[in-house]
């Protein structure tokens, strides 16, 4: 063979592929899986059947409360100190964020202390304050700084239990959401509001229409924890005597002597109800989370 010829071809007989289709699948066995799910069943069981049978629970008395009016009424002062206190937790807690997230030392300073003095003290503790509030101050007045004052309020007949507990809840609410706000707008990418800034869009619009859409998708999740969590949290305001749901069944249980089935009314308007609160949240997160890439 000549320097200038040809490499030799090679005439071997090319490898045949395995037949794949012909091998047969084992599935993997998971004994310990499958043990763990029988016990889990078998305790399941026994609990329902516990609940069912066990007439010391007395599903009877159960049945005559859940629905009765001071039950109801009950059930709606909840919603409503929720409601209040969510609302006004939240507004005062975007303000608080955007003094952190401001570029003046003094403002991010009073919003750090109000967010750490208020995470610091128990929600309790503030509620009896607020409720204690014409102990300290008999007149609330308004008019000139370190001046005279143009309208006075008698803080008894203004700051009543009610209104206690929703000033309470709302400002000790306030604290987490500033938190929860300030997380979710650092959380969008800071070269967005740099390309806006460069397109001369006001800062107000940067932050309506670019920073809070997407902010929304971090705030949603913990927001959301924080309402339910508030939701369960006004039974801490039955130490001021207002009729919410754990009040009003500690009430009736005080009368009857039935602690258990009243426990059980109160448990189950908690779960329902945080259900509710649930579905509402997967389906706000759903909207939200429209044009996201996962």
């Amino acid at each position: 063979m000549s320097l200038t010829s040809d490499p030799p071809l090679d005439t071997a007989a090319p490898a045949l592929r395995p037949d794949y289709a012909s091998l047969e699948v084992v599935p993997v066995r998971r004994p310990w899986r499958w043990a763990a799910v029988a016990v889990t069943a078998v305790l399941v069981a026994q609990f329902g059947h516990g609940l069912l049978t066990n007439p010391a629970w007395e599903w009877d008395v159960f049945a005559r409360f859940f629905t009765t009016e001071t039950v109801l009424k009950a059930v709606w002062i909840t919603l409503q100190l929720t409601f209040y206190g969510t609302a006004l937790g939240f507004a005062l807690g975007v303000v608080l964020a955007f003094m952190r997230l401001s570029g003046s030392p003094f403002l991010k300073a009073v919003a750090f202390g109000y967010i750490w003095a208020f995470r610091s003290i128990p929600l309790i503790v503030q509620l009896l304050f607020w409720f204690n509030l014409a102990y300290l101050y008999k007149e609330l007045s308004f008019g000139v700084p370190f001046g005279p004052g143009l309208f006075t309020f008698d803080t008894v007949g203004l700051v009543g239990a009610m209104s206690a507990a929703v000033l309470g809840l709302a400002l000790h609410q306030a604290a987490y959401a500033a938190e929860i706000v300030r997380g979710g707008v650092l959380a969008v990418d800071g070269g967005q509001l740099e390309a806006a800034a460069a397109l001369g869009i006001p800062r107000l619009r940067q932050i309506r229409r670019i920073v809070l859409p997407q902010a929304m998708r971090s705030i949603l999740p913990n927001a959301a924890n924080e309402i339910i969590s508030l939701f369960k949290g006004t039974s801490i305001v039955s130490v001021m005597a207002i009729g919410e749901l754990f009040y009003q069944v500690q009430v009736i249980y005080g009368r009857n002597g039935r602690v258990v089935p009243l426990l059980m009314v109160a448990t189950v308007w908690y779960v329902l109800l945080t259900t509710v609160l649930s579905v509402l949240q997967h389906y706000v997160e759903r909207h939200y989370a429209k044009g996201a890439v996962r």
